[in-house]
């Protein structure tokens, strides 16, 4: 009794503003923050790192804090950075700002100013130079769904909690300011032990979701050939199962968005492939394109994705289902119906049809191989991809750079629960660098395989020394062909070739003697087999980085095509006037 009565007082004894924040970061299930460490915002730090489940991860910079903290949201569902007022602001939000565009929750947190500095008209370091303090929010307005500037104690509870549970609804990015010298004062506001959030579900209008589906099962009854094609925000609506249950129950053939890779499984038998108009999975663009009707769920049609807007897409064959809204052809269209329970209810009226699937299964030819490279040939770059093919399993996750990787990890055979992610919508070269250092330490279950660029690498490439400091046992996959390849094949040019860095060397560097580090230079298929052989080993705990030395004009067949196809949707001229 004694006990109950202790513990019941201990909940209200106040707690601090930085231990309130630590603890609201743990209960959403962030285990891991990174950061860069600046005078605004290292007493906040203090209060982070005193938190037993929160570890704090310092970054090179801010940018790939960032990147990490979109990295790790994908594995773990939400992710969370901290870095300092305005200089660290400003360099972090290229990555936030991809992350919105990504639709993942990941808490930016910023020390800022001293609250007594706010309305006096003086001037800070850190700023621009003006006594306006509210640059750097104003500059987060369009990249997040929320923004919170803390400089007070009386509603720091109120902003915090709000803020974070915007993320977690909206699945976008949020941003929080604390003034530097409140975190570690009490309040009565903060307990110990925060009240864990409750989320209100989102339920479906149940008039307008039997609506949707009477009106959708009429529609695709009418079809001979439909197809089933997922896209990029079955993530956000949290609908993957839900897909799969409507795939099982109507026979037709999945295909999946390029940048919905990872969110269907490709072990499920009526899985044909990525539909990415003509650079589509042989056999995959033609069955959806000449189709009587297709599905997308969650699809993002912009210029990459479409190929230069060059899909043979008809809208009114198409029923496009978006996170919370059902548009039919040209019309109708139902709001208010959210994806998940649109698809079950729909699985339960949909009439099985199969005959588009019997369509692929009849044209359908197994890719070929490709030919193998003669003794100390130069590798060639089908010929790895073939190799890493190999390597997957479900203990795996691929991450692709922006670049050739788009194509060439496009083509991967992904086994069941074998992870997959990359940056489309957003394509932020150097994204992955970090983004592989935040997958892997939410997701150590898996062992993480990026293939990066050597331009793309050049951007974010210090982080690789945060990996071998927290001890992540990655394989990085350095495709070095001498430039910017993905841009070459849009528009060439002098500035799309670079200064060729001895990166094994630089990775020794960062390494200087300490942790687990296994580096490799190759250039024949031979070495390459033999550096898979060590990988799966000997360093099979190891971070291992490979530098893959490739013909500067050694590229996919699709990022010929699409290249030529961007360059014209590009090079359009204006409109007459």
């Amino acid at each position: 009794m004694e006990d109950n009565k202790q513990s019941r007082l201990t909940r209200h004894v106040p707690s601090t503003l930085g231990r309130h924040v630590a603890r609201r970061l743990v209960q959403i299930g962030v285990r891991d923050i990174f950061g860069v460490p600046g005078d605004f915002n290292l007493t906040l730090l203090d209060h982070l790192i005193a938190e037993p489940g929160l570890n704090f991860i310092g970054c090179c910079n801010e940018l790939n804090a960032g990147y990490a903290a979109d990295g790790y949201a994908r594995a773990c569902g939400v992710g969370a950075c901290v870095v300092t007022f305005t200089v660290g602001g400003l360099s972090v939000i290229n990555a936030i700002a991809g992350a919105y565009s990504e639709n993942l929750p990941v808490i930016c947190i910023v020390g800022g100013p001293n609250s007594n500095d706010y309305g006096t008209n003086r001037i800070l370091h850190h700023t621009i130079g003006l006594p306006d303090f509210s640059q750097e929010m104003q500059c987060f307005q369009t990249v997040t769904c929320y923004q919170a500037v803390v400089n007070n104690l009386e509603d720091a509870h109120e902003q915090i909690d709000t803020a974070i549970s915007t993320a977690l609804k909206e699945s976008k990015p949020v941003y929080i300011s604390i003034s530097c010298n409140l975190s570690a004062i009490p309040h009565p506001t903060f307990s110990i032990e925060p009240v864990p959030y409750f989320l209100s579900p989102k339920v479906s209008n149940q008039l307008a979701l039997e609506a949707a589906v009477e009106a959708t099962a009429t529609f695709l009854g009418k079809a001979v050939k439909p197809v089933l094609v997922g896209g990029p925000k079955l993530r956000v609506a949290k609908a993957q199962k839900a897909f799969v249950q409507l795939a099982d129950a109507c026979g037709y053939p999945v295909a999946v968005m390029p940048s919905g890779k990872g969110m269907v499984p490709e072990h499920h038998p009526q899985f044909i492939g990525t539909y990415w108009g003509a650079i589509s999975t042989n056999f995959c663009g033609e069955i959806v394109e000449s189709a009587d009707a297709y599905l997308f769920a969650g699809p993002i049609f912009n210029d990459y994705s479409t190929v230069g807007y060059s899909l043979l897409i008809k809208k009114e064959k198409a029923i496009v289902v978006q996170p919370n809204r059902v548009t039919i052809g040209n019309g109708p269209s139902f709001g208010w119906v959210f994806m998940a329970d649109f698809f079950i209810a729909l699985a339960a009226k949909i009439k099985k049809n199969t005959t588009a699937l019997e369509n692929y299964n009849r044209i359908y030819v197994p890719p070929a191989m490709p030919v193998r490279n003669e003794d100390h040939e130069p590798i060639r770059v089908n010929i790895l991809f073939k190799h890493i093919q190999n390597m997957l399993n479900g203990e795996k996750a691929v991450i692709a750079e922006t670049g050739d990787s788009w194509f060439n990890c496009q083509k991967l055979h992904l086994p069941e629960n074998c992870g997959y992610e990359f940056q489309m919508q957003y394509g932020s070269i150097g994204w992955s660098v970090s983004a592989t250092l935040g997958y892997a330490q939410a997701a150590q279950d898996k062992r993480v395989i990026a293939c990066i660029g050597d331009g793309s690498f050049q951007v974010t490439a210090q982080d690789v020394s945060t990996m071998i400091r927290n001890g992540q046992k990655s394989i990085i996959f350095l495709l070095n062909n001498s430039g910017y390849t993905i841009k070459v094949e849009i528009h060439d040019g002098p500035y799309n070739v670079i200064q060729n860095w001895n990166y094994t060397a630089l990775v020794e560097a960062m390494k200087n003697g300490e942790g687990k580090c296994w580096t490799c230079k190759v250039r024949t298929e031979e070495e390459s087999l033999e550096a898979i052989e060590t990988i799966n080993g000997d360093e099979k705990d190891s971070l291992c980085f490979v530098e893959v030395v490739l013909h500067k004009d050694d590229t996919s067949k699709e990022l010929l095509e699409w290249g030529s196809r961007v360059a014209s949707a590009n090079s359009r001229p204006p409109n007459p006037q």
